[in-house]
């Protein structure tokens, strides 16, 4: 059986030695024997399982959920619907942060597009757009031609703030964040898990309160209050 060094490990692999002694104190992969005072020697199958470990992460799975599919692939009684429920879960999170980019960019080319390019600070678009995100988003484009048919002072946005239980880490909040933007209507959600909110503008000709509600909490939070 052919054994290596952690160095000849991380070019078989090819990840570099501080990645292999990470996965180790992760747990993802064991620390080999060490033969008397020589070097630990690496065999084949943690090649194998480093190389699969990289393969894993390219695909956008978390260190958490190769743990999973290690654990999953030792157990002669797995099935192939478990390793397939987790890939069609990452699928779904990748889906919603490819919108949630879309979104950013549509922003940028917003904020961009509004940039006087000359001035003071205190004239920059971008940066009173980034201090007061909701705000902006509520206001309507001097450039937009329906702005002239509106009553002054009126806007179609609304912003709710639903209280939230069950949300126990930045994690939960993301998920939260990532279904709400996902939702047609909806132009701007700040999410937070320590106070356990969700403020949300959005346009209620196109969604209401009970289907944001229900968005938020098809994951398994619970709504307990709306204001």
């Amino acid at each position: 059986m052919r054994i290596r060094t952690i160095a000849a490990a991380a070019r078989a692999a090819e990840v570099n030695v501080e990645t292999i002694r990470f996965y180790e104190r992760r747990g993802l992969i064991a620390h080999p024997a060490r033969p008397g005072h020589g070097p630990r020697h690496y065999p084949e199958e943690t090649i194998a399982r480093l190389r699969f470990i990289r393969e894993a992460q390219s695909l956008g799975f978390t260190l958490a959920e190769i743990a999973e599919l290690l654990d999953l692939r030792a157990d002669p009684s797995a099935d192939c619907a478990d390793v397939r429920s987790r890939a069609v879960a990452r699928r779904e999170d990748v889906r919603i942060k490819i919108a949630r980019l879309e979104r950013i960019g549509a922003a940028l080319d917003a904020l961009i597009a509004t940039c006087p390019s000359r001035g003071s600070l205190g004239a920059c678009t971008i940066l009173d757009a980034i201090e007061h995100p909701i705000a902006r988003e509520a206001a309507p484009s001097p450039a937009d031609p329906t702005e002239q048919r509106q009553p002054k002072g009126v806007s179609l946005m609304k912003t709710t703030t639903f209280a939230i239980e069950g949300m126990r880490c930045e994690g939960c909040a993301e998920t939260v964040r990532g279904l709400l933007e996902h939702e047609a209507g909806v132009k701007a959600v700040q999410v937070g898990h320590a106070p356990g909110s969700a403020r949300v503008l959005f346009d209620p000709a196109i969604i209401d309160e009970n289907r944001l509600t229900a968005t938020i909490e098809r994951p398994g939070y619970r709504v307990t209050a709306v204001k």
